[in-house]
């Protein structure tokens, strides 16, 4: 059957999508590489084209490609990558590499006398409220005088920038502690890369706050997230509960949410528009911000933003899940969504549950990830 101008015009429309890697050349493998090869694939699916693989500076490619990194992208990268907005990638774009990372979550300590290029101070003073008792430090004296501060109202949390689902993280008490976690990173590598030092919480909660943009789709959510034992014994990131909703965070405070919520949507939004008015060049279609509700040692509730995550992430299979029922479903209003990680050989697997990686990872073991959908999304808005 013969194509009508339209629908070649269409098809010719449709951009190519590729995964881009922040290290192409470190021959990538193992269960996180698997998985986001395969949220790449969904993604493609959901716009209506071809995961085209993985991209390569010297493959000649049309001009109209969608991107899915898998860190966020510098300002710099990206115009060299040809992502002018949001409609080119599912992730974010900084302006300087730090900004991506849990450095931003903090200002610095009193006094501090190192600090990167680009650092804005005037977003640490508008950020203070809505974060936990902390600091950055990017000098051994810098991080003493930070957790000598923090001491006074019990342990410290001291976190690498780039550690992911609570990797690289270590409670201290002591000075002792404090000097063996920084020997552990070195004064080179505290200099370029920074540290956190963060009120310790006991019986936490953490939550999800996001948004994705997806070509005409926007979608906003809240979630609350799960931990689980992995192969090791440790207690790590184990999936997301997602509510998300059709539009903007606007369309999500519509809904009757208990207080917890609602504060920690407040907090993070306000953080992100921090971002975007105190980091100029910034822009991303994929916002994901985690904010923790716990006590401290003297029995004080704290609730504030712990990180943002502007790349591909561990709700993303929701994320995905979600955003295609509301393709199919025009009426659809509210889908809730949950992300699952499971250790172990005989991990149970749902009807119905949309694989996302299953096998045996030669650091983590055996590993299942997946994520369901209700079956019955809910229709039209709140009337408030």
């Amino acid at each position: 059957m013969e194509q009508s101008a339209g629908s070649v015009s269409a098809a010719r429309a449709l951009p190519v999508v590729l995964l881009h890697r922040k290290s192409p050349k470190a021959a990538p493998g193992g269960h996180e590489a698997d998985t986001i090869r395969e949220l790449a694939r969904q993604i493609a699916e959901l716009k209506g084209t071809q995961f085209a693989g993985e991209f390569d500076e010297e493959c000649a490619y049309p001009a109209h490609r969608y991107l899915i990194p898998d860190d966020t992208l510098t300002v710099a990268l990206a115009h060299k990558l040809g992502v002018r907005s949001v409609r080119d990638l599912y992730g974010g774009v900084v302006p300087f590499p730090f900004v991506a990372t849990k450095l931003i979550a903090h200002g610095l300590a009193d006094g501090a006398k190192i600090s990167p290029p680009g650092w804005s101070r005037a977003f640490s003073s508008r950020t203070a409220s809505l974060v936990l008792p902390g600091y950055s430090a990017f000098s051994r004296e810098d991080a003493r005088n930070a957790a000598r501060g923090l001491w006074e109202g019990g342990p410290v949390r001291v976190k690498r920038p780039y550690g992911i689902g609570g990797a690289g993280q270590a409670v201290v008490a002591n000075r002792d502690e404090l000097e063996a976690q920084l020997d552990a990173l070195g004064d080179e590598a505290l200099r370029a890369e920074g540290i956190v030092i963060e009120r310790h919480l006991d019986a936490i909660e953490t939550f999800s706050v996001g948004q994705i943009a997806l070509d005409d789709m926007l979608a906003s959510y809240y979630g609350v997230q799960h931990l689980t034992v992995n192969n090791h014994g440790n207690e790590v990131y184990g999936g997301s509960d997602l509510v998300v909703v059709r539009g903007c965070f606007d369309a999500l405070v519509r809904l009757d949410l208990p207080q917890n919520i609602q504060d920690a949507i407040a907090k993070a939004r306000a953080f992100d528009a921090a971002v975007h008015n105190h980091y100029a060049g910034f822009f991303a279609s994929r916002r994901n911000y985690d904010v923790a509700h716990g006590l401290d040692e003297a029995g004080v509730l704290h609730c504030g933003v712990l990180e943002q995550s502007w790349r591909v992430g561990g709700a993303t299979g929701a994320e995905i899940g979600a955003l295609r029922t509301f393709r199919a479903d025009p009426d659809a209003y509210l889908v809730r969504a949950s992300t699952r990680e499971i250790y172990g050989e005989d991990a149970q697997i749902p009807a119905g549950a949309c694989m996302v990686y299953r096998g045996v990872d030669a650091q983590a073991g055996h590993i299942t990830k997946y994520y369901t959908l209700d079956r019955e999304p809910c229709k039209g808005a709140p009337s408030r």
